[in-house]
């Protein structure tokens, strides 16, 4: 059976987290395979072709970014960063370079086990050229129809304007991934000017009104400030 679960791989240089992570993953029915720097980090990419990484960026030897760089050559696999660092310019310049999410420490073990679960079923996802099975993709009430291109929330159906829609389409064609504000606007508009992330701020703002978001209670769509926006997807 082992040889049926999905293997994460770990590079941590840190001895406590890395038995930590160990132990949480194998405790989930993930296997693991451990690296301490980014060069045996990248060996083991290369001979065990892991099914998603978890990625701390302080690594000995060299940044994990460049563990990040050097695999976005070539493949898709996804990258959770696991990192002290909570700067947003860290942040999002590992998202922008193709991180698939960021964590920040410390953390809480259920929530990042959940985030690794979501981006294996993004994954899954994307090899079905990106497109969801059923042609719908649903998260508690919502729902939408891409055919059909509606957007409902329980049976009521919910009017969006295209660019409101073209939104909520992409964020929902990657589901609990963080999309950086500049990779969403160049997505929607298909270009970046100086009132580009104030002009999506304001769609966004009328799409939360529109599925009737109120302050302090779960929403749809998540807002890490300063970096992007994330759908949940269903089982969040």
């Amino acid at each position: 059976m082992s040889n049926n679960k999905y293997k994460v791989l770990i590079i941590e240089d840190e001895q406590n987290i890395n038995n930590l992570l160990d132990t949480l993953m194998q405790a989930n029915g993930y296997q693991t395979i451990i690296a301490t720097s980014c060069g045996s980090g990248l060996m083991m990419y290369a001979s065990h072709r892991p099914d998603i990484v978890i990625l701390d960026l302080g690594l000995p030897d060299k940044d994990g970014i460049a563990f990040l760089t050097e695999i976005r050559k070539t493949d898709f696999t996804p990258v959770i960063v696991l990192s002290a660092r909570s700067d947003e310019k860290d942040k999002v310049e590992a998202l922008n370079l193709g991180a698939n999410d960021y964590v920040t420490k410390p953390f809480g073990s259920e929530e990042l086990v959940a985030r690794v679960r979501s981006a294996l079923r993004t994954a899954l996802y994307q090899a079905h050229d990106s497109e969801l099975p059923t042609g719908r993709f649903q998260s508690g009430d919502l729902l939408i129809d891409y055919e059909a291109r509606r957007v409902f929330i329980g049976s009521d159906e919910i009017k969006l304007t295209q660019t409101e829609y073209n939104i909520v389409d992409l964020l929902s064609r990657h589901p609990g991934k963080m999309l950086t504000y500049s990779f969403i606007v160049k997505e929607v508009w298909g270009y970046n000017d100086a009132g580009s992330t104030k002009r999506l701020q304001v769609n966004m703002a009328n799409i939360r009104k529109k599925f009737g978001v109120k302050p302090g209670k779960k929403s749809y769509i998540i807002n890490e400030l300063g970096v992007g926006y994330r759908m949940c997807d269903d089982n969040e």
